[in-house]
């Protein structure tokens, strides 16, 4: 098992522990907006880190990013795999024409 599946289940895991000590269960507790704006703010700063220059800054806000999208597909009751197999079918295939297919 991969990283972001392992990364997946823990917070599937973590969901319903007390959100005083897990911080997945705090979010969970917020409520969707919450999850939302958090995911929200960490893609601004990582396009910020994007910019900066800064490589390290990038990767962090990077794994920011990633964490916060799995607690939003959770909050959702998306399984990751869902998220995979839908790359995997798009890969071998033009963003163009991937796009264009999803607008038609």
């Amino acid at each position: 098992m991969d990283t972001l599946s392992r990364l997946a289940q823990t917070i599937a895991q973590r969901r319903a522990a007390d959100p005083s000590h897990s911080y997945v269960a705090s979010l969970h507790a917020k409520g969707l907006p919450q999850i939302a704006r958090k995911l929200g703010e960490e893609g601004v700063e990582a396009a910020i880190a994007t910019l900066s220059g800064d490589d390290g800054e990038l990767v962090g806000e990077a794994a920011d990013i990633l964490f916060h999208l799995l607690v939003a597909l959770d909050a959702r009751d998306i399984d990751f795999a869902e998220v995979l197999a839908e790359l995997d079918r798009r890969e071998g295939v033009s963003g163009i024409d991937e796009k264009a297919n999803r607008s038609a």
